[in-house]
């Protein structure tokens, strides 16, 4: 059966899929209010699409009879089975199982991913930071990400959910700038990927697309990696690295943050040491909730503890509701020592006006041993 998307701007939101289904998705729209919002639906229910045991049949669905106004669906690709052991291979197309974006793998990261939802053995367990909440000590497991390419057609219709400029690197010492992004680089986790495969030989936009692969029919996914896309990842690797993943579920609301180390900077006869870090809220549950406050406390080896409150997070309050479960953004932290701990708390409101407090697990900020310099971009 067809993945289809609708061309007019494609997805804004998607639902998170179920896994424990093989079936094909439709993208449907809902225009009202004046904002579109898509879900995914089963095609077996939505465009009476059937699936035999030895084939599956493709074909054009949706007549002008029951077309949503102004809306043209177009084939993106074929689903492929979601691989529930393994990994995806660079070059495999895919769409996002929560912010609903078309990518591409470039390569995966393995990390250890420490779950404060899990009840862990004494053994293989990661202390808490001095002053933290609780005392829990955390297992960590191995967990494969993904560094991937965002379809550009696609980044307008997120940017309000998930940051599409959200990797970011020191600029040289004598940039003017603090930081530069690369617009379209995400992180995915290996249980988001929706896999698919197209006969487009640019399915995704960006403009990296074709600097870092090349079409090859003759392979399995067909997009293989160029020269260029193995010497970025080797320049940047210390700045790209996902290492540890930290999750933690209060109330229906799982917080999950990674850490970056971005290098470190001379200022006024000092080192300051700089990290970026990614968290995605995301609402299990049915209740419509929304972020007000958040608070930090950030402890450096220095000797020094501080705390941050503010109104919302990168200028956002942003809601959670089942129909948009999550909201991704990165922010940035430097201190004047090699490393440190954060931890702390989103303020969230019901519709009610009641509060509760959403914990943001703890997590270490460490330098890498070898602190080279951060790169000066990509360059070819």
């Amino acid at each position: 059966m067809a993945a289809c998307a609708l061309r007019r701007g494609l997805l804004s939101t998607v639902s998170k899929y179920n896994r424990k289904h093989s079936h094909r998705l439709l993208t449907a729209a809902d225009s009202s209010g004046g904002c579109d919002v898509f879900r995914l639906r089963l095609l077996c229910r939505t465009c009476g699409l059937t699936a035999s045991p030895g084939a599956l049949h493709q074909r054009r669905f949706m007549s002008s009879r029951n077309r949503p106004e102004g809306k043209i669906l177009e084939t993106v690709g074929v689903f492929e089975a979601v691989k529930q052991h393994g990994k995806y291979e660079t070059g495999q197309l895919f769409l996002h199982s929560v912010f609903g974006y078309r990518g591409i793998v470039l390569f995966p990261w393995h990390a250890r991913l420490y779950d404060r939802d899990v009840t862990p053995p004494m053994s293989d367990s990661k202390p808490e930071p001095p002053g933290a909440h609780g005392s829990k000590e955390v297992k960590g497991k191995t967990h494969t990400y993904y560094q991937v390419l965002i379809d550009t057609r696609d980044c307008p219709h997120i940017s309000q959910r998930s940051q599409t400029e959200a990797v970011t690197f020191l600029a040289n010492h004598d940039d003017s700038r603090a930081l530069y992004a690369i617009p379209g680089l995400d992180y995915v986790s290996h249980e988001d990927i929706l896999p698919y495969h197209s006969t487009e030989q640019i399915p995704i936009h960006h403009e990296l697309f074709e600097r870092f692969l090349v079409y090859n029919p003759s392979k399995t996914p067909p997009f293989i990696a160029r020269d260029t896309l193995k010497a970025w990842q080797e320049k940047n690797h210390p700045w790209l690295e996902l290492s540890d993943v930290h999750r933690e579920t209060t109330e229906n609301i799982r917080v999950t943050v990674i850490p970056f180390y971005m290098g470190m900077r001379e200022a006024q006869n000092s080192h300051v040491y700089w990290w970026r870090y990614c968290i995605r809220l995301e609402n299990m549950g049915n209740e419509v909730v929304q972020l007000r406050e958040r608070h930090w406390r950030i402890f450096s080896l220095s000797g020094t503890l501080e705390t941050v409150r503010g109104r919302g997070v990168v200028g956002r309050e942003p809601v959670l509701s089942k129909e948009q479960p999550a909201f991704q953004y990165s922010s940035h932290v430097s201190l004047q020592a090699p490393s440190g701990h954060m931890w702390g708390t989103f303020r969230i409101e019901r519709t009610d006006g009641s509060h509760f407090d959403v914990r943001i697990p703890p997590f270490s900020l460490e330098s890498n041993k070898d602190d080279k310099a951060p790169p000066a971009g990509y360059t070819f």
